[in-house]
Order: C-alpha cells, then sequence, then structure tokens
C-alpha cells in the first residue's frame, strides 16, 4: 500500500520590495537618532579678543646687524639676558600666566643669537618659546 503525501499548495507573500522600504527606513531613523540629540543643552561659550592674546606674548627682535629688541625698545647685547629673565619673571608675577617669547629674527641673523634667545627662556623655566624668521 503505497500513501501519497498530499501536497497542499501555500500561499506566499512577495516581500522583496517591502524588504527595501524597511530597509531604507531603518537606515534613516539611524542616521537622524544620531544627529538629533535631546540631551544637548544650548550654552554660549565666551569670546577670545586678540588683544588679550597679544598681552601674554614678550616679543624679541633680532636684526641683520645682531642688535636685540625687547618689546620695541633696543637693548644692548650685554644686558639682554638679564634684562629677558626679568622680563620674563615680572610677566610670571603679574599675570600669573605663563608668557610667550616669540623671537622675530631676520634671515641675515645668527643662528646663534637665536639660540640665546631660546636658551635664557629656557633657564628661566617659565615661558614658551616661538621662534619665526622673517624675510
Amino acid at each position: 500500500m503505497g500513501f501519497r503525501k498530499k501536497h497542499k499548495e501555500e500561499s506566499e507573500v512577495f516581500t522583496d520590495s517591502l524588504n527595501d522600504i524597511l530597509f531604507i527606513l531603518l537606515m534613516f531613523f539611524l542616521i537622524v537618532a544620531t544627529l538629533a540629540n535631546p540631551n544637548i543643552i544650548p550654552v554660549q561659550n565666551p569670546k577670545a579678543d586678540k588683544e588679550g592674546k597679544a598681552r601674554q606674548n614678550i616679543m624679541v627682535s633680532i636684526d641683520k646687524q645682531q642688535q636685540f629688541y625687547l618689546g620695541g625698545k633696543k637693548v644692548p647685547s650685554a644686558e639682554f639676558d638679564s634684562l629677558l629673565t626679568k622680563t620674563i619673571l615680572r610677566y610670571k608675577e603679574e599675570k600669573r600666566d605663563t608668557p610667550t617669547v616669540i623671537i622675530n629674527a631676520d634671515t641675515a641673523a645668527l643662528y646663534g643669537e637665536v639660540f640665546r634667545v631660546m636658551r635664557v627662556a629656557k633657564l628661566v623655566r617659565y615661558a614658551k618659546v616661538f621662534a619665526q624668521v622673517d624675510d
């Protein structure tokens, strides 16, 4: 006796296009959820003025005749080390902030003079040094 299995036709729903739509919606909601953060609190950040930053700098210039200028004043080479040290220490005491020593050197200035300024600022240990060479 041979029993045969009865095949019933099962109905299928074509879901390929539904899968595409669901994938697009999922991607949309993931992107929107990462961009729209409800926990952000709007605050007003302080703005810095350029004058405040300019006051933090100690300008040292060296021209092609190897003459030193501290700020805008010409300083004799023999007194330069002590004057720069006093200026850095005075600034540190008054402003209670780390000053930045900016060295403007002419291209004809000797590298030894630039290194001299860097060495003095390093020995004081209270200053950052930034050097630039002007043409």
